[in-house]
């Protein structure tokens, strides 16, 4: 499994690791992805660690969360978040096919796409789009599977501040009617499968706020889908 991920991770040789900064090397190489992205048993609601054979962590059976499934690639953490951040803030979109590769190494993500109707990538406000010049999710969304992506579907019909400079409660009152999905197209997500996809997960508000929305409309699934999530 780990080759061929490495060799799924390849976009031009010779390169250099980003990590290790071997030589010649892959985007990342071998040995550090058997090194930083093992997988790790998580809640299959909420993507957060748990010990082996614990399904679901004990706040998410207290109060579930408005998502079917959850699942990460990768823990937010050396060297996974430098990278995103550069994939994120630092004009480096070239990043999205080895996440891409990495994301469809993860445990139950192959499956979780191919059941998908629906690949929907967590909107920007038009603000943030602007200083970014893209959208980070949804290139990512293309690099996985580009016939599923629904572009315009899901809507950020208000900005928010930044979620990881907010305490908890105050993300939920954020993100609070921040979503939107367009009404000309709903009829594309009743009775579907769908899979939103962002690029980090810190305390999940923002996706919990977009799965109420895609419920509400009539979605038959939903499942969240990130890179990495905090821990």
């Amino acid at each position: 499994m780990l080759r061929k991920l490495f060799q799924g991770l390849s976009r031009h040789l010779p390169s250099q690791c980003a990590v290790c900064h071997a030589w010649p090397a892959h985007s990342v190489c071998e040995a550090c992805v058997a090194a930083f992205a093992q997988p790790v048993a998580r809640c299959t609601t909420c993507a957060l660690p748990v010990a082996p054979g614990v399904h679901q962590c004990g706040a998410c059976m207290l109060n579930p969360p408005p998502l079917d499934a959850c699942l990460a690639a990768l823990p937010y953490a050396y060297p996974w978040s430098t990278l995103v951040a550069d994939f994120k803030f630092h004009q480096h979109p070239g990043w999205a096919s080895s996440f891409a590769a990495l994301l469809r190494a993860a445990p139950w993500v192959e499956p979780a796409i191919d059941a998908a109707d629906l690949l929907i990538p967590m909107p920007l406000s038009k603000e943030r789009l602007r200083e970014r010049g893209y959208n980070q999710a949804h290139v990512l969304a293309r690099a996985l599977d580009a016939p599923k992506v629904a572009h315009g579907v899901l809507l950020r019909v208000r900005d928010t501040p930044p979620q990881r400079t907010l305490p908890r409660s105050e993300r939920l009152r954020a993100v609070k009617d921040a979503f939107a999905i367009d009404p000309l197209q709903v009829h594309r997500v009743q009775g579907k499968h769908v899979v939103l996809l962002d690029d980090v997960m810190t305390s999940g508000a923002s996706l919990h706020a977009a799965a109420r929305v895609v419920r509400q409309a009539g979605a038959a699934h939903t499942t969240a889908l990130v890179l990495a999530r905090t821990e």
